[in-house]
């Protein structure tokens, strides 16, 4: 009897070692261990994926400890282990939600294709995935832009943070509710629901907007911008705006890194030098200073404008005056070759 009572002892001192072994002594991953764990894994699932990574000694300590421990659950979601942790710290972390969070720049003036591109370099998806949301999604703006073809314009430019568990539609909402808050900021809309709704106001001034934040990146130049082009539409003359073209061309996949002399006679409603007017929609995402420009223009006669080739811009009001201003930038050019 005695015999078998040490026996027992032993073994239930050995499952105790193998536990505290199992649960208490970290691991160091070799370097940085990415581990995504998907909306409905079993605990089982979970602990298989995180000794698979090298994170976790034991996946039946895990599931143990977790059996005892159900509250609260663990969380879906992308997680980065890159320092030595034991079962029970990590156990912690995927019950709070600790996920690796993805922090994606998007700059003023980005149009759709650059930022499918960076969610794609972020390792967030595919960028083909994000332009198909990107140009079918419609619905996230129609009640401000019930003509809009495409989410473009209603990007807003901001840092965000996305996890992997979001899909591209729920990136591109998030982006388009930003979009809201700042519209409704700067009096684009009558307030961030969008009770502005069917105002084709709203197309108009985004569409300029995004053609002056294509011209400049100086603030302070903008209202001067959408003046030049707000009278170039008053007088039904051309806006003649060559990120237009540039723009035709990346929805036809043509465009090469530059502008030639031919690309002007590219046939595309968004080509501004064939066709008078505004393009049928934006062409990038503007930023809060351009849309209040479009929505605030400068009071002023110009008619043309050109790079001083420092930063900034010459406007003029006569052809004559803007050709002096061309040889200007030319000589500039030519000083610093």
């Amino acid at each position: 009897m005695r015999r078998l009572f040490l026996l027992t002892l032993l073994a239930l001192l050995a499952v105790a070692a193998w536990l505290a072994f199992g649960l208490l002594v970290p691991v160091s991953p070799s370097g940085q261990k990415f581990v995504m764990l998907r909306p409905g894994y079993s605990t089982r699932r979970i602990a298989r994926e995180l000794k698979s990574a090298g994170v976790i000694r034991s996946r039946n300590a895990f599931v143990l400890w977790h059996a005892f421990h159900r509250r609260p659950s663990l969380k879906a979601g992308e997680y980065l282990f890159e320092h030595g942790a034991n079962v029970i710290a990590i156990h912690q972390r995927l019950a709070h939600g600790d996920v690796y969070v993805h922090t994606v720049v998007i700059p003023e003036g980005f149009n759709m294709f650059d930022i499918a591109k960076a969610l794609e370099t972020a390792g967030l998806g595919p960028a083909q995935d994000f332009l198909k949301v990107a140009t079918t999604d419609t619905a996230l703006i129609s009640d401000l832009a019930p003509k809009a073809t495409s989410l473009e314009g209603y990007l807003f430019p901001n840092t965000y943070e996305f996890t992997r568990t979001q899909s591209m539609h729920d990136m591109a909402a998030e982006m388009v509710k930003q979009f809201r808050q700042v519209a409704a900021q700067v009096g684009l809309t009558q307030n961030a629901q969008g009770q502005n709704a069917q105002d084709p106001d709203v197309q108009r001034a985004v569409t300029l907007a995004s053609i002056i934040e294509k011209e400049t990146a100086v603030p302070e130049e903008r209202p001067e911008v959408a003046s030049v082009y707000l009278n170039r539409l008053t007088n039904r003359i051309p806006l003649q705006a060559d990120p237009s073209v540039i723009y035709a061309e990346l929805l036809r996949g043509t465009y090469a890194g530059a502008l030639h002399h031919n690309d002007m006679q590219f046939d595309s409603e968004y080509n501004t030098y064939r066709h008078a007017g505004l393009p049928p929609g934006p062409i990038a995402n503007p930023g809060k200073s351009s849309l209040q420009a479009a929505m605030h223009p400068a009071q002023t006669r110009f008619y043309y404008f050109v790079s001083d080739g420092n930063g900034h811009h010459r406007f003029a009001t006569t052809l004559e005056e803007h050709n002096k201003n061309v040889a200007a930038l030319r000589r500039v050019i030519a000083q610093q070759r």
